[in-house]
């Protein structure tokens, strides 16, 4: 298959996986591959309430949602939608994969971190030091690769309303990395979500 140009006009969900699928092992290079895709999440935007049904969209006043969309066999690609309540925000982490994320709905906030301790493989003696925020509204797209770790905390502020992004990764994410910034450490934990 084809990747679908990014001036063409519909693009399904299985356009969208059969494209990201080709596009992941034509760009083995993360940040190559998150640069081709991004195009393509632009335009999934556009078609989201065609493929999204209601359990895509559900949520939790405990926390922040992750609905599974899609996920290939072989665990190398994985798309859900997150639902943000307003107040909700993940721990800081990382995700060990590259990604690239459309905002929907809301206005999605990402605080980012830079590790400054030389050690990246370290699971102990980690210095973190606070980066830049982005605020991304309806219709932005973002990405993000490892190595360096992607380290950051995301979510919606109290007093904005719910948010919802598609979440496309370069593998199965059925966990991630958290930190303790006082601490100095990180941990690996498994993440659920919920099924289509």
């Amino acid at each position: 298959m084809n990747a679908p140009t990014p001036g063409a006009s519909r693009l399904s969900l299985a356009d969208f996986v059969g494209a990201a699928r080709e596009l992941g092992q034509r760009h083995p290079e993360p940040a190559d591959c998150v640069e081709a895709i991004a195009p393509l999440m632009l335009r999934l935007l556009d078609q989201a309430r065609t493929f999204l049904e209601p359990q895509h969209l559900r949520s939790d006043p405990q926390g922040y949602t992750r609905n599974l969309i899609y996920a290939a066999p072989d665990d190398s690609l994985s798309l859900y939608a997150l639902v943000w309540l307003p107040g909700q925000w993940t721990a800081v982490h990382d995700h060990g994969s590259w990604g690239v994320v459309g905002v929907l709905e809301g206005v999605l906030e990402e605080r980012s971190f830079v590790r400054l301790s030389a050690d990246r493989g370290a699971d102990a003696g980690i210095q973190l030091a606070r980066g830049g925020v982005i605020l991304l509204g309806r219709g932005a797209v973002t990405s993000f690769v490892p190595n360096p770790d992607h380290i950051h905390v995301t979510g919606v502020a109290a007093d904005r309303p719910r948010a919802v992004s598609l979440h496309l990764y370069g593998r199965t994410m059925s966990h991630f990395n958290i930190y303790d910034v006082p601490a100095g450490t990180r941990r690996r934990i498994d993440v659920a979500h919920n099924e289509s």
